[in-house]
């Protein structure tokens, strides 16, 4: 990775912008404070909202950090569908005493406004999920200081985002927790993908990009592996969720280490997109029914999460976890990136003696 946006953060440890009020500004600001990059999410929230976080996390700390913005998405749902899983969800709606949202409450999650913001209110780093965006885009943003990195699943749309002149590619692979950042939605691959260090290597020979791996990474030994394989940082998300200063419902927080919760799948159901959450009685009863629909699934399904956790029933929540969410710990925000720190650290002293060893033509 170029020395420039290295230079941002001294440990090569990213914390994921989980939007839905998980990325607030304390657990970014702890993040950042510690020695890695913390980041916002502005996914489901207006551009004011959005730069209103800004403020103040730049009131918390001087450190660099970064805003993350989801790509506007194309028109390609069924209305049909949408109107067949509404009609499925009514019971849900009247479990929880709410009503159903409504689907046709907009697709671009204001992109262009949140954009503009950005570009009049410049930030270290902007991060772009189910997409690349354009060149345009991405020169603007170069323009007035802003790094720019993109999520991908895929070789193919590692390539898409080094052509839009970003930064640096943010390689998901199929471990990682909440949506899968594939740039188009196809119905008929949304329960495939690569698994993580497959997809470094991959992708490590197909661009020249610098690469942030992300994806169920948990530990520091784990930083040590995606380095290894040709990455230049991981990104975290379900570590960092259960931190104190995520902005995760409690229920969320504690669900990841509870033995009722014994797995993760990715659905549909709650959003209309595929995304790796915990498998809880919403997404058994209505996985195998949701349409590819995004965002008309989230808006239609928003009211009744959003009720569910008024009334503490963690088995209405989308618990959006990654594979390695076992390994999750109540740890302060800035210890735990301390804590990973010394363990790649010591995965790194593990490793080189490892290499010394091999050249001894020890083992036999």
């Amino acid at each position: 990775m170029s020395s420039a946006l290295t230079d941002l953060f001294p440990y090569p440890i990213v914390q994921a912008p989980m939007a839905g009020g998980v990325s607030v500004p304390a657990l970014a600001a702890a993040v950042s404070e510690a020695g890695g990059l913390g980041f916002l999410a502005a996914g489901y929230k207006t551009a004011d909202g959005m730069y209103q976080e800004i403020k103040h996390l730049r009131g918390l700390t001087s450190r660099p950090f970064g805003v993350n913005l989801f790509l506007p998405q194309p028109e390609t749902a069924d209305p049909a569908a949408v109107d067949v899983y509404a009609h499925q969800l009514a019971g849900e709606a009247a479990w929880y005493e709410t009503e159903l949202g409504d689907p046709d409450s907009g697709r671009d999650d204001g992109y262009d406004t949140k954009l503009a913001v950005l570009l009049d209110n410049p930030v270290p780093v902007v991060s772009f999920h189910f997409g690349a965006p354009s060149r345009e885009v991405v020169d603007s943003l170069h323009r007035v200081g802003t790094f720019a990195l993109v999520s991908a699943t895929t070789v193919d749309e590692a390539r898409a985002v080094e052509q839009s002149g970003a930064d640096a590619v943010i390689a998901q692979g199929v471990e990682a927790g909440g949506h899968q950042g594939t740039h188009r939605d196809n119905p008929e691959t949304g329960g495939a993908g690569i698994g993580l260090l497959s997809l470094v290597a991959q992708v490590r020979e197909a661009v020249s990009l610098p690469i942030v791996a992300a994806g169920g990474i948990m530990r520091g030994g784990q930083i040590a592996a995606v380095l290894a394989a040709g990455a230049s940082a991981a990104q975290f998300g379900t570590a960092f969720l259960a931190t104190p200063e995520s902005g995760a419902h409690d229920l969320h927080k504690q669900a990841l280490t509870n033995p009722l919760f014994v797995r993760t799948e990715l659905t549909r159901a709650f959003s209309g997109r595929p995304a790796r959450a915990l498998v809880n009685r919403f997404l058994r009863e209505h996985g195998p029914y949701a349409p590819a629909a995004y965002p008309e699934v989230h808006h239609l399904t928003s009211p009744v999460r959003r009720a569910a956790a008024k009334a503490g029933d963690a088995q209405g929540l989308a618990l959006w976890a990654g594979q390695g969410h076992r390994m999750a710990r109540e740890l302060p925000a800035g210890q735990l990136v301390e804590v990973l720190a010394a363990e790649l650290a010591a995965a790194g002293t593990a490793l080189s003696g490892l290499s010394g060893y091999a050249a001894g033509g020890g083992g036999r």
